[in-house]
């Protein structure tokens, strides 16, 4: 029987009903051929390959007539348009099958008529070859930075569904234990540094696989690997060509960027991703990917007709009343998400890429515009969220929301009410940005920010599955750079240093940007050492950025959305030029894995503590202030086997020693010693950990110290 998602249809139709003749050119000639078509299947959107023709469908509320182009490979002019016949429309859905024609002969694209009256945003003509919302690939996009949307190459190709995925199977990683590892695919090994040999694609992610098994991630998010137009702001800045290099301009929401595929896959557009895939599940590592429903790279009035604006602009965009578009995603347009059709097309392009390419979760760009209804007002239980909340196939994949758009809604923490969505927290990123740059004043939020931001997510945080933990993430400094710069310096994006954000809460440590001061460079690395400990420490999903594990740095540059270069690229030399800052990072990530009770609520301790408790330098005291130099963070709990697992984060953020007192712990257990960022022996993280003698503890400046409870 068919499958809606895609999948090859061994459905025959031995009688053809209908006899079409459609004119075109080819090879500069005008030519007529025959096709023999039926009626289509309606329910099967896009152009999905049968056993003996091609179902192409398609949807237009609006149009008064809808014809098919088919191009041969890589020609501009069609050689034929094929009229569906008003009899082959059901409703607004036209669907057609055409007998006999070699997918790996020809492209498509549609046509449209229909009254153009951009004040009601309707802008239907038939000269513009438009893009099948549900294209499987986009052709024309193969090769990285070549211009082809521009000259108006937006067509697609049919795409054979028959990968074998053999045995494997999906990690199913259950959110507490999640760790996400943020990539940019071309950027992972693009640098001539990778020695990879599929550099910048999909292909050399597969060769660094057992790098990110070796880090001990769970999960890499991707940056959008949809289909994008690079060369959509296509400039020149100081001799170099500078394109959209992170993606956020979508061309099609259900083809892979063929620009990341080492080989041209004519007709098996995505067999290399769906191999990246398969290779990282088998490692035990999702792949996650950042999808951008808020809007288009058909931009504004003044953009370009690529496929929505010419199908139904009024009902995939919003619309002011005179037929403009509201601006909610800072991009010119804004996906029309709560639309009935809008909504359906997001779930089967989701379910698409959950089926089809075994995809384990999506984070959703701007996700605030997906609660926002037609006229853009903010709705009180906005349907496309709770539907995909609910949606039976994406039941095991993770929904990650960043929680806010342009047009100044903002949600973290009040997103969706149910615990199915986690949500990007931008307050955890400010305040411990400030709190590890020395500002221990903020030490009562910073230990809200620690232990799950529960006066953020409440009561259906209490497992902290809602907040996902990060310091930094693509857009802005790296860690590096985040102790290495006081400013942005974006000068190379040619806007005079005017784009990126001001509010960078970031320090120098007294040198602006690369040093050979030793005491700068070593109190960097302190300061870079304490954020992995406290993001592996707190309660929550936490997130690295590509690259902080070995000092990638930006050159300061906090919005690289335009730097297809070196300073965008993973340095690969860093693995071992910083191996010590790989080593313990890996060393912290293990560590967080070995003790449960970090991430989850345990069984109760015997001991009586809380799970969660937060102490001054005093354990006595539970309720730490503003003038409080040092702080700690225990967490309690016991494992199945019925092992205590207390842990006990000391935090002296201050840029003097100070002493700190541990919570006692009950005959017959004693603390140990296992990580120390400040060791005066440069070793950090102690694979036994070493007891120590009282249960007082002098802290070195700018410092973490993390202890166990272990037997005596």
């Amino acid at each position: 029987m068919n499958n809606k998602n895609g999948e090859e249809n061994n459905l025959q139709y031995i009688f053809p009903t209908d006899v079409i003749f459609a004119s075109g050119v080819r090879d500069g000639h005008e030519i007529t051929t025959r096709f023999d078509v039926r009626h289509g299947i309606y329910d099967l959107n896009g152009a999905t390959l049968l056993n003996d023709g091609v179902n192409f469908t398609c949807y237009s509320s609006g149009a008064t007539s809808v014809s098919l182009l088919l191009f041969d490979r890589g020609s501009t002019e069609p050689y034929a348009k094929i009229r569906i016949p008003e009899k082959y429309r059901i409703g607004d859905v036209y669907s057609i099958i055409i007998f006999g024609l070699n997918i790996e002969e020809f492209e498509y694209a549609y046509s449209l008529t229909g009254p153009w009256e951009p004040q009601k945003g309707l802008l239907f003509d038939e000269k513009n070859y438009l893009l099948d919302p549900y294209a499987r690939a986009v052709t024309g996009q193969s090769k990285w930075g070549q211009d082809n949307i521009s000259k108006g190459n937006t067509k697609a190709r049919v795409v054979r569904n028959d990968y074998d995925w053999g045995s494997s199977l999906q990690p199913h990683t259950p959110i507490e234990d999640v760790i996400i590892y943020e990539m940019h695919v071309r950027g992972f090994t693009k640098s001539e540094t990778s020695g990879a040999v599929k550099k910048g694609t999909f292909g050399g992610v597969i060769e660094k696989a057992y790098y990110l098994r070796a880090l001990g991630v769970t999960a890499v998010e991707l940056l959008p690997v949809f289909e994008f137009d690079e060369n959509m702001e296509n400039r020149v800045v100081d001799g170099k060509k500078l394109l959209d290099y992170w993606g956020y301009n979508t061309i099609s929401f259900f083809a892979p960027n063929t620009g990341y595929t080492y080989q041209v896959e004519y007709n098996r557009e995505g067999t290399e991703l769906k191999d990246m895939i398969r290779i990282l599940n088998q490692s035990g590592i999702e792949v996650y990917l950042d999808v951008v429903f808020n809007h288009t790279a058909e931009g504004n009035e003044k953009g370009p007709f690529l496929s929505f604006k010419g199908f139904d602009n009024n009902i995939y965009y919003m619309l002011t009343p005179d037929g403009k578009y509201y601006n909610f995603s800072g991009c010119g347009n804004t996906i029309n998400c709560n639309h009935p059709v809008v909504q359906q097309l997001i779930v089967d392009c989701l379910r698409y890429w959950a089926i089809n390419y075994r995809v384990n979760g999506f984070r959703f760009d701007l996700a605030s515009i997906l609660g926002r209804s037609e006229d853009g007002s903010p709705m009180t239980h906005p349907p496309l969220i709770e539907r995909l909340a609910n949606d039976p196939i994406l039941k095991e994949c993770k929904l990650i929301a960043e929680a806010w758009d342009a047009g100044g809604m903002y949600q973290v923490g009040s997103f969706n009410a149910s615990n199915r969505w986690s949500e990007w927290n931008d307050k955890y990123r400010d305040c411990i940005r400030d709190y590890m740059k020395g500002d221990f004043w903020r030490a009562p939020e910073a230990l809200q920010r620690i232990t799950g931001s529960r006066d953020i997510f409440g009561n259906k945080n209490a497992e902290a599955l809602s907040t996902v933990n990060f310091i930094t993430c693509h857009d802005g400094f790296t860690l590096m750079d985040l102790f290495s710069y006081n400013t942005k310096h974006n000068e190379a994006n040619g806007y005079d240093n005017m784009d990126g954000i001001d509010d960078n809460h970031s320090w120098n440590c007294g040198v602006e940007g690369e040093t050979d001061d030793k005491k700068v460079i070593d109190l960097r690395m302190r300061l870079i050492r304490n954020s992995v400990v406290t993001l592996m420490l707190s309660r929550g999903i936490p997130m690295i950025l590509m690259g902080d594990e070995i000092g990638r740095t930006k050159k300061g540059n906090n919005n690289t959305f335009c730097q297809d270069n070196e300073i965008s690229w993973m340095n690969w030399n860093l693995v071992e030029e910083n191996e010590e800052l790989f080593n313990f990072w890996r060393n912290v990530i293990s560590f967080r894995k070995k003790h449960p009770s970090i991430s989850r609520n345990l069984e109760p301790s015997a001991t009586n503590y809380p799970y969660i408790s937060t102490h001054a330098a005093d354990p006595a005291r539970t309720e730490v202030t503003s003038d409080d130099r040092v702080c700690g963070v225990m967490y309690a709990g016991r494992k199945k086997d019925g092992e205590e697992d207390i842990v006990f984060l000391a935090i002296n953020v201050h840029w003097e020693y100070n002493k700190i007192k541990l919570p006692p712990l009950p005959g017959g257990y004693r603390w140990a010693l296992a990580i120390n960022t400040a060791d005066s022996d440069d070793y950090w993280f102690y694979d036994m950990p070493v007891p120590i003698g009282s249960d007082e503890y002098e802290m070195n400046y700018r410092s973490i110290a993390v202890f166990v409870a272990i037997c005596s």
